[in-house]
């Protein structure tokens, strides 16, 4: 950008119009540059699937084709108009920035393109190429930064391999060395003007394999640690959003199957039917599970998350015999975001439990039900729509469809799963829970009961002839009811082998009694009536495993197939805590959990705390603790503050900017007074030496390591005044006869001729 000043620098060292100096002439080293800017571009198009490469490719091609052509004219024009295009895309990217408030690679890696094309056209030294080697490289980053899949790797493979020998003749520019000659015989190692291939293929693979050699070692984390809030550009709402409908174009709704979905599952009766090959059936205010087949495989989404976990869509409360329905689905709370940001804030449940920030970033791959998939307990959600919806059962709604490239981002308070503690919630449950969540059909009502604590019976008998503890609490019944269906219960080995249930048939009924299992969800269905039949509030909830996680991408890979619907049971104070009794299935869904970064300290803190007198300990516990609280306490508070608006941003770059003010003050204080100490251990003529080879390293003529003395002496003489020079040169003669001719100098004569030293230099 410092173009106008290179003009005017120009006209007064080139009055006589005289060619350029350091021109670069070498075809190839222009040529592997000119590949590199490609790669970058052509990375980014991959990564964020952008046609940047349709103008940007030939545009970069014809200006350096212009530029080599004209590298020794001035191009004075050219350089103005190069300045005010730079200028122009600068405008046009704040310009963007306002659509794009939340994340702008995109936009910038946009910016950084039309910056390089501009460039193109006036690359007349290596210097300029250097800085297109540089632009390649930081368009790969951002492709990086972007890509979710490993169509990048052959990318960085061929960026790596084309960078190697444009290395190597940057170097040699470097030097002023001739251009290296490429050959197609035989190579010669010895011949220095030939290009090694054998040398830049060996290092290529030593490379790669060096690379994927710390890659494996390096610790793997499944999501970032730091917080980053991706979100797709705004998309406007026409009409009144109440939330109140849910759009699945699984389910044909008013005879349409083409553009409304080509399922043919019914989503208000509980007749027979298919499962749509593409999406799930439990997306849906009402479910019919008296369907059968199975879905095809795709991938739906890719997140991005700091824990593992089950990304939940929607809950169900009211159960209809052969499915679930949304009872209160007309209970819905519309919330609107601010229109300078994506933050939308939700309500927080009223729990007690220890919870943990986890942030998600989902990018959905194939068109999904407009109901926002998160962790449970989100607390704020990024989202491009003007404003979300949410149900009774805590599910987030969208006013659109979520369509492919869709990118948000959710923050949860995900509370840890103790389970001692559960184990000792209350059984006094609030009447609007028990109003919900103890729903039963009457028909079915009083067999379920009984079957269900038969089951409970037998385990505590045969507990007590183990002397063993009997199940006692909700949450140890949960458990093992859950596991009883694993172990009990079988899926089909056809998914067709299941029949229809008949018109007066009970799901729970004939999965229980008659078939001895079901499908999937079927266990999920068959435990939580069962839980709610000896008094457990309990619902259905239907949402998305993790998936398959990528170590190379860092990303969970969710396919269609990965939906299913799991239990949550409801405990007092703590919340809503999920069960899995599918076959195949961990019990208890992945969630967040204790790290254990600091484990040896901590073993170390218990084997010295052994050694310590009680009271001892229990003093150092608590004062450890109200630090470590007062430190994270602080902390909080300072990243809440970039949440509170423009104030709080302000507030909190002050801060930061002060506080690292004083770090950096600090830190000069600190080194000046361990050199003032390190001084003063020296003998007295090794500390007025040392003194003034600082004094002539700040005066821009330090010392080399390979200069005697003497050397350096001589040499200042080129670089200081004749007066300093000469208090140099006493100074290290008699630091050279001291050090090494054992003679004593006369250190208050030196002294005194450097303190005159430094008061003239003030």
């Amino acid at each position: 950008m410092n173009r106008f000043w290179r003009v005017g620098n120009f006209w007064r060292q080139n009055p006589q119009r005289s060619p350029l100096i350091e021109v670069e002439d070498s075809i190839s080293l222009r040529v592997l540059v000119l590949a590199l800017v490609v790669l970058g571009i052509v990375a980014t198009d991959i990564a964020a699937e952008t046609s940047f490469s349709f103008w940007a490719l030939p545009l970069s091609v014809l200006g350096a084709i212009w530029s080599y052509y004209r590298r020794r004219d001035r191009n004075v024009a050219v350089k103005f108009c190069i300045a005010i295009g730079m200028l122009v895309a600068l405008g046009a990217f704040f310009g963007r920035l306002v659509g794009e408030l939340n994340d702008t690679r995109l936009g910038l890696a946009e910016l950084l393109i039309q910056l390089q094309v501009l460039h193109s056209f006036d690359t007349p030294r290596r210097k300029n190429l250097g800085y297109s080697i540089v632009i390649g490289l930081i368009l790969l980053g951002v492709a990086a930064t972007l890509s979710q899949t490993l169509a990048f790797a052959p990318v960085l493979l061929l960026f790596l391999a084309i960078a190697l020998p444009t290395l190597v003749l940057d170097y040699r520019s470097r030097l002023g060395l001739q251009p290296l000659k490429i050959k197609n015989e035989k190579l010669n190692q010895k011949n220095s003007s030939t290009l090694n291939f054998k040398f830049l293929i060996l290092n290529f693979f030593l490379i790669v394999g060096l690379g994927l050699a710390i890659f494996a070692v390096l610790p793997r984390f499944p999501g970032y640690q730091l917080r980053n809030f991706p979100v797709s550009s705004a998309i406007p709402v026409k009409g009144n959003f109440t939330g109140r409908s849910i759009i699945n174009p699984g389910y044909v709704r008013q005879g349409k199957g083409d553009n409304q979905g080509t399922g043919t599952g019914q989503n208000q009766t509980g007749q027979p039917g298919k499962v749509d090959n593409n999406f799930y059936y439990g997306f849906n205010s009402q479910i019919n599970q008296n369907l059968r087949g199975e879905m095809k495989p795709k991938v739906v989404m890719r997140v991005r998350s700091q824990a593992e976990g089950f990304w939940r869509v929607l809950g169900f409360d009211r159960y209809t015999g052969k499915g679930w329905e949304v009872s209160r689905n007309e209970d819905v709370t519309t919330i609107k975001r601010s229109p300078w940001s994506y933050q939308i804030f939700l309500n927080r449940p009223l729990i007690t439990a220890k919870t943990q920030e986890i942030v998600q970033t989902y990018t959905v791959v194939a068109d999904l039900p407009n109901l926002i998939p998160a962790m449970a307990y989100p607390k704020e959600i990024y989202f491009p729509t003007p404003m979300i919806a949410v149900d009774t059962e805590n599910g987030l709604r969208s006013p659109v469809e979520l369509s492919e490239g869709l990118t948000y981002t959710v923050i949860s308070e995900v509370p840890y799963r103790d389970r001692t503690k559960l184990a000792e919630a209350s059984t006094k449950y609030p009447q609007d829970i028990k109003k919900y969540y103890l729903q039963i059909p009457p028909e079915i009502a009083e067999k379920v009961r009984q079957r269900t604590e038969e089951i409970l019976a037998n385990y505590n008998q045969e507990r007590v002839a183990k002397s063993s503890k009997s199940l006692d609490s909700p949450y140890e019944k949960a458990l093992y009811l859950a596991q009883y269906l694993k172990q009990r219960y079988s899926l089909p080995q056809n998914p067709l082998d299941l029949p229809y249930l008949a018109e007066k048939d009970d799901l729970v009924e004939a999965f229980l009694f008659k078939y001895k299992g079901g499908y999937p969800d079927h266990f999920s269905t068959v435990l939580t009536v069962m839980l709610r039949s000896i008094g457990i509030p309990a619902r259905l909830v239907a949402g998305f495993s993790a998936g398959e996680f990528n170590p190379f991408t860092g990303l969970y890979v969710v396919r269609n197939t990965d939906a299913y619907a799991m239990t949550e049971v409801y405990f007092p104070k703590y919340g809503w805590f999920a069960f899995d009794p599918i076959p195949n299935h961990p019990l208890i869904p992945p969630s967040v959990e204790d790290t254990q970064t600091f484990s040896v300290l901590r073993q170390l803190w218990h084997w010295v705390a052994g050694w310590l007198p009680s009271p001892v300990t229990g003093l150092l516990n608590n004062v450890f603790e109200t630090i470590f609280k007062w430190v994270i306490r602080a902390i909080a508070w300072f990243l809440a503050l970039f949440s509170q608006g423009w104030f709080g941003v302000l507030t909190g770059l002050i801060l930061a900017t002060t506080a690292a003010f004083f770090g950096w003050l600090g830190w000069g204080q600190w080194r000046e007074w361990r050199n003032r100490r390190w001084l003063k251990k020296l003998p007295a003529m090794e500390s007025l030496y040392q003194q003034m080879l600082q004094w002539t390293t700040q005066k821009g003529l330090g010392k080399h390591p390979a200069q005697t003395p003497l050397e350096y002496a001589r040499v200042s003489y080129q670089h200081h005044a004749p007066a300093a020079a000469e208090v140099i040169d006493e100074i290290s003669q008699a630091y050279v006869s001291w050090r090494y001719g054992g003679h004593s100098p006369n250190l208050q004569r030196l002294r005194e001729r450097w303190q005159e030293l430094k008061k003239t230099t003030k």
